[in-house]
């Protein structure tokens, strides 16, 4: 547990400070930083990009922290579903997957029937 509670720190850490790189940057658009329409244009799509980028890494964030919390519970490694142990090849994959491969499969598909 220890291995994997330092795994998901250093990951947490990372994705932290890559959000503080982000929010020291100069994220700004000023139109006259832009000679002409096709540089502005770029520039937006970087900002979104940038943007979307930020919005998954919170997300996983998110899930890094309910990591360490079942570590701290003892219930780290257990399907959410099954209620089964997570393999150790997809933990070590994946250390925030809250489902083993068979129920994370299973979900897929009905997310593929839904689409």
């Amino acid at each position: 547990m220890e291995k994997f509670k330092k795994i998901l720190l250093q990951q947490k850490d990372d994705l932290l400070g890559n959000a503080r790189k982000t929010l020291s940057g100069d994220i700004h658009l000023d139109p006259d930083d832009f000679p002409d329409e096709i540089d502005t244009a770029s520039s937006e799509m970087n900002l979104a990009f940038q943007g979307r980028l930020r919005e998954r890494e919170r997300g996983l964030i998110s899930k890094i922290n309910q990591a360490l919390d079942k570590i701290e519970d003892g219930i780290y490694g257990e399907c959410e579903e099954c209620g089964e142990q997570i393999s150790l090849k997809r933990i070590q994959a994946r250390p925030v997957a809250e489902l083993c491969i068979d129920c994370k499969a299973e979900q897929e598909q009905l997310e593929r029937r839904n689409a």
